[in-house]
């Protein structure tokens, strides 16, 4: 979930935020292409906070944006902020079959497909020392994952949320996935009853 322009958004209707989010969220996504030289990227839903998002885009923001979709084969699964917005360059579908791998904005509940999604925004919670600390996060059960949110100004769901750990169920178990440096840590989130 990119959610561009969410700031633009709430500033139409009178919360004024710093109107950087789309282009400090572009940026973000340019440099993760640029280091791992994909060729393909999937955005998977919300990737405009709303249907004109892209029309309130400054220009250097859409600049980034048109390069970035004509530098790769790009692909937008809509997801429910962003079903009637016009995203500029690549294919929009609603949900992708990869080989038996499904894209999809919201993880189907008691799907038995081996499944990547967004929509909860998933962030971890942990308490180091006495402080609490809140990093976005992957959740995962078996064979389905749902991805945090992309975007600069997103917000977040508890990774351990009822709603998240029941869109992966079926499971024997769900994880939380964090990136620590240049490892993942996983912390257990839910396990089934032996």
């Amino acid at each position: 979930d990119l959610h561009l322009e969410k700031a633009s958004f709430f500033a139409k209707h009178g919360q004024m935020l710093p109107p950087y989010d789309s282009r400090a969220t572009l940026e973000r996504l340019a440099g993760a292409v640029r280091e791992t030289g994909a060729r393909r990227v999937f955005c998977l839903g919300d990737s405009f906070h709303d249907a004109n998002a892209v029309a309130r885009m400054e220009p250097h923001a859409a600049g980034m944006l048109d390069a970035l979709t004509r530098a790769t084969d790009w692909v937008w699964i809509t997801g429910n902020h962003d079903e009637d917005a016009a995203a500029p360059g690549g294919t929009v579908v609603d949900d992708l079959d990869i080989r038996g791998l499904k894209l999809r904005h919201i993880a189907r509940n008691g799907s038995a497909d081996t499944e990547v999604s967004g929509h909860f925004h998933p962030k971890l919670r942990v308490t180091v020392r006495g402080r609490s600390i809140a990093r976005p996060c992957a959740v995962a059960s078996e064979n389905r994952l749902i991805l945090p949110a992309f975007g600069a100004l997103s917000g977040g769901m508890d990774a351990g949320d009822p709603t998240i750990l029941a869109a992966l169920q079926p499971a024997r178990a769900i994880d939380a996935i964090v990136p620590a440096g240049e490892k993942l840590a996983r912390f257990a989130l839910w396990r089934a009853a032996a």
